[in-house]
């Protein structure tokens, strides 16, 4: 959801985290090279390799909220998708990539809050976007739907949805914290072998 708190989430989940091992990618409108390819393509190409965390800011998921709301496709088409997206997060954890998604939700009242946060401070002007305001104020009913289709479509034991409640950002932050930290105690992340350093002296 717009200003539901990404970008300050992401900032918050890297904090000690060296940053050659992560990458960020943000998802906007496609570009005429993407709209060449299938829709995941791009998506694909972000996916990170062995050892990596890879983040997504938006994701392939736009192609079934987005497209779907505002009827650049027709249902014919963004329906399947939920279930090639199954498939392409499935063939990710088959082939070892852990995948975890968040859903940051907040209220329409705490959205018009953080959007006006926006517009009365002047640090802020550049995150203002006059587009957020006409499609999440008028079609909040419709992406609601949205978003409640492509929780019930796109949920799978291997790759099930985290809705996390983010008015408070505090509380967010703890809920996002304790699902990383469980994964990655079960992950049990190990540093890779070096060659054996005993005895090297730096003149």
């Amino acid at each position: 959801m717009d200003a539901g708190g990404k970008d300050g989430t992401i900032r918050k989940m890297c904090q000690g985290v060296n940053p050659q091992g992560v990458r960020v990618t943000s998802f906007k409108k496609p570009s005429s090279e993407d709209q060449a390819h299938d829709f995941l393509w791009r998506n694909h190409k972000a996916v990170p390799s062995k050892g990596m965390i890879a983040i997504f800011n938006h994701s392939h998921y736009e192609d079934v909220l987005v497209a779907r709301v505002h009827d650049i496709v027709p249902e014919s088409v963004w329906r399947p998708r939920c279930e090639l997206i199954n498939q392409f997060e499935q063939h990710l954890i088959l082939t070892g990539t852990t995948v975890l998604k968040f859903f940051l939700h907040i209220s329409k009242k705490e959205q018009k809050e953080r959007f006006q946060d926006r517009l009365d401070d002047p640090d802020k002007h550049w995150k203002f976007d006059v587009d957020d305001l006409k499609k999440k104020s008028a079609f909040w009913d419709d992406y609601q739907h949205a978003f409640e289709d492509m929780l019930n479509l796109c949920t799978r034991d291997m790759a099930p949805w985290y809705v996390i409640p983010s008015d408070q950002k505090w509380y967010r932050n703890v809920a996002i914290m304790r699902v990383l930290n469980h994964t990655l105690q079960t992950m049990n992340p190990q540093y890779p072998e070096s060659d054996d350093l005993s005895g090297f002296v730096i003149d």
